[in-house]
């Protein structure tokens, strides 16, 4: 599995080379800034990009707005962007285009190593991942949509993490059955049909997003 590496940090960048070759990937290209980023993602197509939101030369959201510039090019390109804030403009874009094969990640997280090698498999293969105070920052407040009560924002967000119904229930100390019917409600307010699918869950977010 080929993976291009933007990272301007060296040691993080190495680190992340490392990490990932030791878990079977073909670390393709590492590289420090976000000159001509878009046309080189275009043009490689790796299997997933890992890449930092802040790169040179700008040191700003230079390599968020490449990954958003790369998928409009090449719909579904897989992308899992890196950063130590929430970048909310560009972060909705990114994750609302609906193709999937699109994670947005927090650094520290990186250093729980095998949840993050866990990310960019599920990115790769097509899924989503979406860091949890990413979700916390973009859906802010779930009872300002009139539609969404406050219990069904709370699932929404705790699926969006990537929460199972048991671990919805257990922390929301309510009963599993009524995770399943609060979701169930949700999907049908969103227009999504019911499903297990954790990528369909994420939309539920998504959609949630779109209509605020």
């Amino acid at each position: 599995m080929r993976v291009l590496i933007v990272e301007d940090q060296v040691l993080l960048r190495d680190g992340l080379s490392r990490m990932l070759s030791a878990y079977g990937f073909d670390v393709a290209v590492a590289q420090p800034d976000g000159t001509r980023l878009a046309e080189e993602l275009v043009a490689v197509r790796p299997d997933v990009a890992v890449v930092d939101v802040r790169l040179p030369p700008t040191f700003t959201d230079e390599g968020l707005r490449a990954a958003v510039a790369a998928r409009r090019a090449v719909p579904g390109l897989p992308m899992l962007v890196l950063s130590q804030y929430v970048e909310r403009l560009y972060a909705r874009e990114l994750l609302a285009d609906r193709a999937g094969a699109v994670g947005y990640l927090l650094k520290d997280r990186v250093g729980e190593v095998r949840e993050f090698v866990d990310a960019v498999r599920r990115v790769a293969a097509g899924g989503t991942v979406m860091d949890p105070e990413v979700v916390a920052q973009l859906i802010h407040r779930p009872d300002t949509l009139d539609a969404v009560t406050t219990r069904e924002g709370d699932v929404l967000r705790l699926m969006a993490e990537g929460h199972s119904n048991a671990a919805i229930a257990t922390r929301l100390i309510i009963a599993e059955k009524s995770v399943s019917n609060l979701i169930n409600t949700l999907f049908a307010k969103l227009g999504l049909p019911p499903s297990a699918d954790h990528h369909r869950r994420v939309l539920a977010v998504l959609s949630y997003l779109d209509r605020r």
